[in-house]
């Protein structure tokens, strides 16, 4: 009886310390970039000062330049955009893919992922984790939803003859993004050309002139 009330006061503690890591104690911190002191985000902006503006945005209707070898434009909305995200755990990005475009395998490091098709169809995936490693992939329409779960590797590609747009919510106020691709080759200093070679099952010279080209 005793280790078990010890075992429901230990689940107990670690329930409320995981409670205080993602509910807030005050009613906002907007964002000051200006200010020395942080934890986990910006430090907080006096609150007689904060108007309604923290809280807005204006601009998520403007395409993004798609002009670039990969045909798509990631436009990032977070608590440097908008001061009233910060601690709030929320951030969003618009997607413009040009035809043919497509936002390359990657992986969001603090977040799952869940997006919406505003114009356009899009090709989405992801992959789950070793050793089953299951491709989940999907063609979206306007309207559509998709989810990508916690940090696994996911890419979108437009697989429609026009532009096409999407809008995506992640659940953490810093999501990151790893791109597999840049992170093999662009790394600074570089990766052992070898250990790329034999990961990707590439020629080793190959793998060379692709690192002195970044």
């Amino acid at each position: 009886m005793a280790s078990n009330m010890l075992l429901a006061g230990v689940l107990a503690l670690c329930f409320s310390v995981a409670l205080a890591s993602i509910v807030p104690v005050q009613d906002f911190c907007v964002g000051d970039p200006k200010g020395q002191a942080s934890v986990n985000g910006l430090a907080c902006k006096d609150p007689k000062l904060v108007t309604p503006d923290d809280f807005f945005f204006s601009g998520l209707d403007i395409p993004g330049n798609t002009s670039n070898p990969f045909g798509s434009k990631v436009t990032s909305f977070n608590a440097i955009q908008i001061p009233g995200l910060n601690s709030l755990g929320l951030s969003m990005v618009r997607l413009d893919l040009a035809p043919y475009g497509f936002n390359a395998p990657h992986t969001h490091p603090r977040a799952s992922e869940i997006l919406t098709v505003l114009e356009g169809t899009i090709e989405v995936g992801f992959v789950t984790g070793y050793p089953d490693l299951r491709h989940f992939k999907k063609v979206l329409n306007k309207g559509d939803i998709f989810i990508f779960p916690f940090g696994l590797i996911h890419y979108q590609k437009n697989v429609g003859k026009g532009n096409a747009v999407a809008i995506a919510a992640l659940n953490s106020q810093n999501a990151g993004m790893i791109p597999l691709a840049a992170t093999m080759y662009q790394s600074q200093p570089d990766i052992c050309d070898e250990i790329v070679a034999r990961s990707f099952q590439l020629d080793q010279g190959f793998v060379k002139n692709i690192q002195a080209k970044q």
